[in-house]
């Protein structure tokens, strides 16, 4: 694959030097014409000015290089080799079985670090790192868990899973930091400096851990929350982190912002061992098409897996840790992506599920690639709020320009 820059489109916005380029700069590698073709500055973009072209991978140079100390030739990257090596390449970053040869590369971007191997004794990303002959690549087995984090602060609002009747009180209610890289990629994502690049600090689970419960103490809250980006795609990384903290102070909450589209059981009955004690979860969409839609997936066969494990998640959790596991639920709203109805197909079944579960409805505005999505109304949002409590429902919170409007 191959990268070129639509000089129309362009805006000189510089999202492009946030991104983790192999060659240290995309902006200069592709005015210099060096760009190698990985891709990540392509899902950092906000103008679609950068253009991702099929090369034949056959006419790139082909090197010489060991996998786990296996002969491999082959071209391109890393994750290229390990493909050729039979090395699985998984979105699921969760592995049931550990000792299976698979890797995790769910967000091609660098941010998330699931993809990390050995390479001649130092640590690279499978989804970005070009192949050079002679390259010796251990699946990294012993390596600490790291991760992109940045935006470390208190905060007076919270997220999906924070406790309704916390959200209005004009105080910090927990300490948060945001981790970078993401599975989807949403068009009018709200995060995307964090969703689509490597533009934070790569830490340890430790070291995180250290500085979020040093604001905690600062600003005397009891809740630490992780988001992001997608927060949950290194689970090595997250459940340390959540190990860590507990550790250290056993009476603090713990809170999760996801999108749940890799939140499968078995990683939940994990997180909850660790110490996770409250879990928010955007659902976005009911059907396929609407997921694919706000999330901007073309492959519709991850979509439906995507869309298909986040709704398990909350059904997992509600049917097995409704006494241990405060969960809120994110259903997103505006009139270009999701209709009115579809929403209430999404209160009706969750209602069935749990009537009392938090569900907040989050007023999608236009940034990113959506920048024409105008910002819905209160008097909209507190439509889509009747809607779901007709359903049943009877902890609805409507995210409006107004503040949060509470059940």
């Amino acid at each position: 694959m191959s990268v070129t820059r639509n000089r129309d489109k362009c805006i000189h916005c510089r999202m492009c030097e946030m991104v983790l380029c192999p060659l240290g700069n995309a902006w200069k590698s592709l005015e210099e014409d060096k760009c190698i073709g990985c891709g990540a500055c392509v899902i950092a973009c906000p103008e679609n000015a950068l253009i991702a072209i099929e090369d034949n991978l056959a006419s790139s140079p082909e090197r010489t290089v060991y996998v786990n100390g296996q002969e491999i030739k082959t071209s391109g990257f890393i994750k290229d080799a390990l493909g050729e090596a039979g090395v699985e390449i998984s979105k699921f970053p969760f592995k049931d079985s550990p000792n299976d040869p698979v890797i995790s590369m769910p967000c091609f971007s660098g941010g998330c670090w699931s993809c990390a191997v050995k390479v001649n004794g130092k640590y690279a990303l499978s989804c970005i790192t070009p192949l050079h002959d002679g390259m010796k690549i251990e699946l990294a087995t012993t390596m600490p868990p790291l991760r992109v984090v940045s935006g470390f602060g208190a905060h007076t609002v919270g997220g999906v899973g924070t406790p309704y009747q916390l959200k209005n009180s004009g105080e910090p209610i927990e300490i948060a930091c945001f981790t970078h890289g993401c599975n989807l990629h949403c068009p009018q994502c709200q995060n995307y400096g964090m969703a689509f690049t490597a533009g934070g600090h790569l830490m340890e689970a430790e070291e995180t851990a250290m500085i979020l419960l040093g604001l905690q103490r600062q600003h005397q809250v009891d809740r630490i929350a992780i988001s992001g980006g997608e927060s949950t795609l290194n689970p090595q990384w997250l459940l340390e982190l959540i190990k860590y903290i507990c550790k250290e102070d056993s009476d603090v909450h713990i809170h999760v912002d996801t999108n749940g589209t890799v939140l499968t059981a078995p990683y939940i009955d994990e997180l909850v061992k660790a110490g996770m004690t409250e879990v928010g979860v955007d659902l976005k969409g009911f059907h396929t098409s609407t997921f694919q839609r706000i999330t901007g997936l073309t492959d519709t066969k991850l979509a439906e897996e995507y869309l298909k494990t986040s709704w398990s998640a909350v059904e997992y959790i509600i049917g097995e840790y409704s006494d241990d596991v405060f969960l809120g639920i994110g259903i997103p709203y505006n009139k270009d992506i999701i209709s009115t109805e579809e929403v209430g197909e999404m209160g009706k079944k969750i209602s069935d599920l749990k009537g009392d579960v938090q569900v907040c409805v989050l007023d999608y505005r236009g940034e990113f690639r959506r920048k024409d999505l105008l910002l819905p109304s209160y008097s909209e949002m507190m439509k889509v709020k009747d809607t779901l409590n007709e359903t049943g429902l009877k902890i609805v919170i409507a995210q409006t320009p107004e503040g949060h409007i509470g059940p």
